[in-house]
């Protein structure tokens, strides 16, 4: 099987009147034929119901239910982490190419219903038309990278030749998967985390966020449309405290493929690590947890294109990205410009409820996100200097103002915990030797950038600048799969390196056979 070169599925452009009208008919789609409808949860492929519910809502507008839910219990999860094992022997002795076809029918499944995907993020998560986009494309690109990928690892792997012997070293999968996505990328990261997992041949169950159930529920139903078979996609929602930790807990789970916060993180890694009873191997953790990311701006740069960046970096999806720029890192030489320019970029951004193209910036996800980022506004400001926000938006919906201070030391802690929320802290170095110290200087590791005409600094920034995916004179967000394999140092988590040619031997084990001749 011979795929074509992959290349990166095209962003709408939303300039585009026939793009706009399709859009504006797929939200009118998804608001009349979808919100508000009863999901099922699927366990060893049936559906199951529940005897409880929960339900979410639209965040830029709370009255706006989006759908309701079962409330599995951890009972539920056991179960299907059970059946997910009974249904992997067959599974994983299926052909790559069987995986392959399934995967890549999905992803054409994907793009034709690409705008149907992207119009349901606006309402669930508060994505605006562009983020939701880029996120339901990212969706379609992970599907065809890791099917390409497959492919590769799934040929005869190179052995040195030994006299009198014929030997193979092969890859094959791992067993059960407990895949727990999160609320931020829930359909690209979803999507990838789960495919690349049945791609190798192994078997899931996934929980979704309980703030973004509906996108994944809705692309498990394509999957299934796509062919695969349902017993080797077990789905379930309910709280990740019970149903979560079940999954995780599990003495059949093989691995746990995890995006989320640091501190879950650190649980999760912590409760694989215990061996229960009748366990016969050591979990595998494929984990990305955050980051506190910075743009570091030198004396000699084009400023401009650093605020823009900053900007774009820091509040595109309301800072609600992992790889978000919450610090510029500015010389002092050009500190006061760049605070000059900065804040009419930012008042300028227009809010308002993302299903309005013109709206760029929305809600926070829900009103426990809104909570903690006033918390950190209200530290902010016994920190630093209020440029620009510091509020709440309307009350119509989770929205809090774009936030900027200025002056904050490098160890404040609006400069070294994760808030992901749109709040901006801005740190004077006094030269680029400096600003490298302060960029390092969290327990985090995912992304950062530098903004710089000196070849000399670009070369140390490269060297010393400690993260996963750096950048230099560009944004710190929007890695392109295959382009930029993505996952971060330190408490950034495993570095799993999501969209990149070794993803997928996390979900794979070698296995050498020898064969005396002669």
């Amino acid at each position: 099987m011979q795929l074509p070169e992959f290349h990166n599925e095209p962003f709408t452009d939303f300039q585009d009147p026939q793009q706009q009208a399709a859009f504006k008919q797929a939200l009118h789609t998804v608001e009349t034929q979808i919100l508000g409808k009863t999901w099922p949860c699927w366990i060893g492929g049936e559906p199951v119901r529940g005897s409880a519910t929960f339900e979410n809502y639209d965040p830029g507008e709370l009255t706006r239910l989006i759908g309701k839910y079962p409330k599995l219990s951890a009972t539920d999860a056991d179960a299907a982490v059970e059946k997910a094992h009974a249904a992997f022997p067959a599974w994983a002795a299926t052909d790559a190419e069987y995986r392959v076809r399934i995967v890549l029918r999905a992803a054409a499944l994907l793009r034709e219903r690409k705008h149907l995907f992207s119009a349901l993020l606006c309402y669930e998560v508060g994505k605006s038309w562009a983020e939701a986009d880029a996120d339901t494309a990212e969706a379609i690109d992970f599907l065809e990278y890791y099917a390409g990928q497959m492919l590769r690892l799934a040929e005869p792997q190179p052995v040195t030749p030994v006299p009198g012997e014929r030997n193979q070293m092969l890859y094959i999968p791992l067993g059960v998967g407990a895949i727990i996505p999160p609320w931020n990328f829930p359909l690209a990261i979803m999507a990838g985390m789960t495919t690349a997992a049945l791609l190798a041949g192994n078997t899931v169950v996934v929980k979704p966020a309980s703030q973004s159930p509906a996108i994944a529920a809705m692309w498990v139903d394509l999957m299934y449309e796509a062919g695969l078979p349902k017993q080797v996609l077990n789905f379930v929602t309910g709280p990740g405290s019970s149903v979560g930790g079940a999954m995780v807990q599990h003495k059949l789970t093989r691995f746990i493929s995890f995006t989320g916060s640091r501190d879950v993180g650190l649980w999760i890694f912590e409760q694989s690590s215990k061996t229960q009873k009748g366990q016969i191997w050591m979990k595998r953790l494929i984990a990305e947890m955050g980051g506190k990311d910075s743009i570091l701006v030198d004396a000699k740069c084009d400023l401009g294109k650093a605020v823009d960046a900053v900007v774009a970096s820091a509040f595109g999806y309301q800072g609600q990205k992992c790889s978000a720029c919450s610090r510029a890192i500015v010389h002092q030489d050009v500190y006061d410009e760049f605070v000059r320019r900065i804040v009419p970029k930012v008042e300028a951004l227009k809010l308002g409820h993302p299903s309005e193209r013109s709206n760029v910036f929305g809600p926070m996800v829900d009103g426990a996100a809104k909570r903690k980022t006033l918390e950190y506004i209200e530290i902010g400001k016994k920190e630093g200097r209020l440029l620009v926000g510091g509020a709440a938006g309307p009350a119509s919906g989770c929205y809090v103002l774009p936030t900027v201070f200025a002056d904050v030391k490098p160890d404040a802690k609006i400069a070294q915990e994760e808030i992901f929320g749109p709040v901006l802290a801005i740190v004077k170095v006094a030269d680029f030797e400096q600003g490298l110290a302060v960029a390092n200087n969290t327990e985090y590791g995912l992304t950062g950038s530098v903004f710089t005409d000196d070849e000399r600094h670009k070369q140390e920034a490269r060297r010393r600048f400690h993260v996963g995916n750096f950048y230099i004179n560009r944004k710190c967000t929007g890695a392109l799969v295959g382009g930029h394999p993505f996952g971060g140092f330190n408490m950034s988590g495993t570095d799993s390196k999501a969209g990149g040619p070794d993803y997928l031997l996390q979900f794979l084990q070698a296995k050498t056979i020898s064969e005396k001749i002669g």
